[in-house]
């Protein structure tokens, strides 16, 4: 344990002094150069190195899996769009696409919605009361979904009729007189993975409250009174005044919290592995890659949900900007 904690220490002051030490040098070096080259060149002194790692770990291998997405299970070979036909036509991928696009649908929406009631309702409080509230709500975010997602099996656990019941849910049936219900296994209308939506909606709901609290705390407070001041009720002042100002933020965390939904992995993983048609991209990337051996697959997998990211990536940048000019 000691020895952990040290390596640790260690690695977070070399990290941390080797970057100084870096930089400084880089520093060093644009001071030196004279006139306006010294304004042209320090710039890229401090982006360089942050732009050579992007290049190197992130541009450098999405050029490469997408190389290797026209390749054979092993890479050896092209095969030119075999992957993407096989894939596209493939029943059980689309059915893994479909429950991509319900998480999509779902998680943000419901993330936003209550993140958003959250924060109206806990505004309401005292100041002790908000804070207490809000750092509860926020808890969840903390934790990692592998964590939150093996949290979440204790109250989605399934024991035999008869044996006693792990899960709550279960648990609180029995006590009625119920039998215990395999909840993973309701496949009916996606109920099951309307379960796991659930566990990721737990882990965000803090995150969207935390902004959208900020943004209403923003909005004039005369904009407000004009609106009561003209007979407005309540609703129609949040709906018509509050709403319409907030909604930037409301755009930045549905588009953000989206984002992560579509790659989502570890709360199927661990939850569910995939099975009873609760499987999703990211978890289907991770078996043909690491189960199955099919690096082809696996990298045209993950083109196309690169492809499926890439216009909300475009968007949220233009909404950004936008948002920069309207200011």
């Amino acid at each position: 344990m000691a020895i952990k904690i040290a390596n640790a220490v260690i690695a977070i002051i070399g990290g941390i002094g080797g970057a100084i030490i870096i930089f400084w040098i880089l520093n060093k070096l644009a001071e030196s150069l004279k006139g306006r080259w010294e304004d042209r060149v320090k710039p890229w002194m401090f982006a360089g190195p942050a732009i050579l790692a992007i290049a190197v770990y992130l541009i450098y291998p999405a050029i490469v899996t997408i190389e290797y997405s026209f390749a054979n299970d092993d890479s050896s070979e092209f095969v030119g769009l075999k992957n993407y036909k096989d894939l596209l036509t493939d029943s059980t991928f689309l059915q893994v696409l479909l429950n991509n696009v319900l998480w999509i649908i779902i998680v943000p929406a419901m993330t936003v919605v209550l993140g958003l009631g959250v924060a109206v309702l806990a505004d309401r409080l005292r100041a002790r009361g908000e804070k207490t509230t809000k750092t509860f709500i926020f808890l969840p975010m903390a934790i990692s979904m592998v964590g939150a997602a093996t949290i979440w099996r204790t109250v989605y656990d399934y024991q035999p009729a008869g044996a006693p019941q792990t899960g709550i849910l279960n648990a609180i049936l029995g006590f009625f007189g119920k039998d215990p219900v395999f909840w993973y296994g309701q496949s009916t209308l996606h109920f099951n993975s309307l379960l796991l939506m659930i566990i990721l909606i737990w882990t965000q709901v803090g995150y969207s409250m935390v902004l959208l609290s900020a943004a209403i705390k923003g909005v004039p407070e005369d904009t407000v009174e004009a609106g009561r001041i003209d007979g407005a009720g309540e609703r129609r002042i949040f709906f018509s005044i509050i709403v319409p100002q907030i909604w930037p933020t409301v755009i930045t965390v549905f588009i953000t919290v989206l984002i992560g939904v579509m790659k989502v992995f570890d709360v199927v993983y661990v939850t569910t592995n995939g099975a009873y048609n609760t499987d999703v991209i990211g978890r289907r990337f991770y078996d043909e890659l690491y189960t199955q051996g099919n690096a082809g697959y696996a990298s045209a997998i993950v083109v196309i949900l690169l492809l499926a990211v890439i216009p909300i990536l475009i968007y949220q940048v233009r909404h950004f900007r936008a948002e920069e000019a309207a200011r």
